[in-house]
Formats: structure tokens, C-alpha cells, sequence
């Protein structure tokens, strides 16, 4: 597995491991939603910006010239965001998303930052495991709207 840098070209599979993920992991959504959700959290315009703006970091996950994961992180003074990521459900368990985490997070610190966050939607239990098993805590609640509808995420934060 090669851990390296997206690019405008990865843009139809960072999406299609995204829907896949997401329709897999929030029963709560309906399908419509979900769909939706993706063309506009990573269309072309939100995708180019993510691989163009300062202080971020995108990376994919490729095993035999498939994407199987991405994240996607930036840093803001001394703090650093996990703002997504995704592991392929047929992927999941085999240390992809742990492999991402370590590469972001160094890639972060490039930038000097003090701890980092991360935010996912409450429902998501694998996610929360997963932050949690890295060290992250808890440490606020907050609503987004997704669908029309408001829907509780969690904020885990890991002091560096």
C-alpha cells in the first residue's frame, strides 16, 4: 500500500470511497441524502480547493492502483484538523485509516501545531473507536445540518 499526496485526477475515486463509506457507515441517512451530500462536500470545486489551500494536507491510501482510502486535514495556528477521513468498507480492519492518521498527523506537525481535532457525526461508533483508540478525547458536541436535518457530531481533540 502507498500512503501519498491527492491530486485533481484522484477526484472520481476519493468520491466514489466516500459514497461507499458513507452509505455503508450512517444508516440513519437515506440514500438520496447521502448522495447529495458527497457531490457537495467533495465536488470538483470543493476537491480543488482542499488540494490547493495552505496548511492542508490530502492524502490517499492506493493498493494495486486502487484508492482505498483518503484524509484530508489542515492546521490553523496551533491546531490541526482531521476534516475527513474515509476507508473503503471492504478495506476496513486492515490499518489503512491507522496508516493515514500517521501520515497526516505528521504532515501536520509540519506546521507546527499543538493538538488536533476531530470531528465526526455521533452515530458513527467505528469512528469513535477509531479516534479514540489513537488517543483522542471527546471534548464537544455541536449540530450540522445534513439532509435539511440536524444531526449531532462529536469533537475528539488529542494534545500533542
Amino acid at each position: 500500500m502507498e500512503i501519498r499526496p491527492a491530486t485533481l485526477e484522484d477526484r472520481e475515486r476519493i468520491r466514489t470511497v466516500a459514497r461507499e463509506t458513507w452509505h455503508d457507515t450512517y444508516d440513519e441517512l437515506d440514500a438520496e441524502t447521502i448522495d447529495r451530500t458527497i457531490d457537495e462536500w467533495y465536488g470538483d470545486e470543493a476537491l480543488e480547493t482542499a488540494l490547493s489551500k495552505p496548511g492542508t494536507a490530502f492524502l490517499v491510501a492506493e493498493r494495486d492502483g486502487e484508492i482505498v482510502g483518503f484524509t484530508h486535514g489542515v492546521v490553523a495556528e496551533d491546531e490541526g484538523d482531521v476534516l475527513r477521513m474515509s476507508v473503503h468498507p471492504d478495506h476496513q480492519g486492515e490499518g489503512i485509516g491507522t496508516a493515514l492518521y500517521e501520515h497526516l498527523r505528521e504532515d501536520l506537525q509540519d506546521f507546527n501545531m499543538e493538538r488536533m481535532r476531530a470531528i465526526d457525526l455521533a452515530s458513527n461508533d467505528g469512528g469513535r473507536e477509531f479516534y479514540e483508540g489513537h488517543g483522542f478525547e471527546p471534548t464537544d458536541e455541536d449540530d450540522v445540518e445534513i439532509g435539511g436535518e440536524q444531526r449531532r457530531e462529536v469533537v475528539y481533540t488529542l494534545e500533542l
